[in-house]
């Protein structure tokens, strides 16, 4: 039997023996047997002339292997050095900046949302990069796919707990449901989507086989669909809250603060990011439900603005105007759990906790009871 060997796209013969972490052929060689490189990527026996089929993409490298020829890499490109590292370092740049604005102002449960999505898009685009140097490598892939997937649904958490704290700021007479009940319901629309996510990109990295890798990103489409129809029905109340405020007009019971030119700035900075975050999670809906190899999951342009700049401009939007900062020592007196415990935020001297605050809570129970 002669020795299988590697002829290469570039014309460069090997010896399988000696070049194990190819393939471990045996009698089996790579071979281009044309100038053409027709046969580049794939299995050939030296012996019989015969091809037995398309190399392994674990056994794959971007010398033996074309991209987009046999679907063998991830993609049908190389994901770009450059654009992946620049993302990477930003968004590491605003998981360091999240973390201290969260420990100065203690915005902790807005704080873990956004620390955790952005922990997840630094690891993801890190994912990215190792893929630019090994564009078949499957863990590098996962790395990639779970958490830039699952990523912004932590960020949405982050904005669904500022609207209660909002609702609080305004008056909840404004509001058609308590800031407990907008809490309650996007929070665990955002865990159901998490846990089917999460389910999916478990699937994902434990899959085998090509089907039971689709399963997976099936189950993580349902979920991204899911957080997809969470936003609409989010913007949608957000909308409602926002024209009840207009229509009612300010007066003296709304804190002062919703008066200010930095929480009107927060306001649409918040706008800006949940419009992010929902066209990214409509791209990735449509992108993922192709599949890895399909029209939309091979445009690294598009992905890198519909995703990489969505996200950008949502996490520089809730950092630049952090909560901490445009509540102007509000947040924590807005939180629906203290209403009724002295820190209630109202009147346009009252600060939280003040005694002004008192006097003007106790004023407003006492005209109540005389005008019944």
């Amino acid at each position: 039997m002669p020795t299988p060997t590697v002829i290469l796209h570039n014309g460069t013969s090997l010896q399988c023996d000696a070049n194990p972490q190819i393939y471990p052929c045996l009698s089996i060689a790579l071979a281009c047997w044309n100038s053409s490189s027709n046969c580049f990527g794939l299995i050939y026996d030296v012996q019989n002339h015969s091809g037995l089929g398309i190399i392994p993409a674990e056994y794959c490298n971007t010398t033996i292997c074309p991209l987009g020829r046999y679907n063998q890499g991830w993609f049908d490109y190389t994901p770009s050095l450059p654009g992946n590292a620049l993302y990477e370092s930003i968004f590491a740049l605003l998981l360091i900046s999240q973390i201290i604005l969260g420990i100065r102002y203690k915005t902790w449960g807005f704080s873990l949302g956004m620390t955790l999505g952005l922990i997840l898009e630094v690891t993801g685009y890190i994912g990215r990069i190792e893929l630019h140097f090994n564009p078949f490598k499957k863990s590098a892939f996962l790395t990639y796919l779970v958490p830039l997937t699952m990523g912004p649904a932590f960020l949405s958490a982050a904005i669904y707990l500022c609207l209660s704290r909002i609702v609080v700021l305004y008056g909840e007479k404004l509001s058609r449901f308590s800031p407990r009940t907008y809490t309650i319901t996007f929070i665990s629309c955002d865990i159901f989507s998490l846990v089917l996510q999460a389910i999916g990109g478990g699937m994902a990295s434990t899959a085998n086989t090509k089907s039971s890798l689709d399963t997976g990103t099936h189950i993580m489409v349902a979920g991204l669909s899911f957080q997809v129809a969470s936003l609409i029905l989010f913007i949608g109340l957000c909308v409602d809250f926002a024209m009840a405020v207009r229509k009612a007009g300010i007066d003296n019971s709304v804190s002062k603060v919703c008066r200010t030119k930095l929480f009107i700035s927060f306001l649409w900075a918040l706008g800006l990011a949940t419009i992010a975050i929902f066209i990214r999670s409509v791209f990735r809906v449509a992108e993922l439900s192709k599949g890895f190899h399909g029209p939309l999951d091979n445009q690294e342009g598009t992905y890198m603005v519909l995703e990489g700049v969505m996200i950008l401009i949502a996490s520089i939007s809730l950092t630049t105007f952090h909560p901490g900062v445009c509540f102007q020592g509000h947040w924590d007196s807005a939180n629906f759990r203290l209403a009724g415990k002295g820190k209630t935020v109202v009147g346009d001297d009252a600060t939280p906790g003040s005694t002004s605050e008192m006097d003007n809570i106790g004023k407003q129970a006492a005209v109540a009871e005389t005008e019944h």
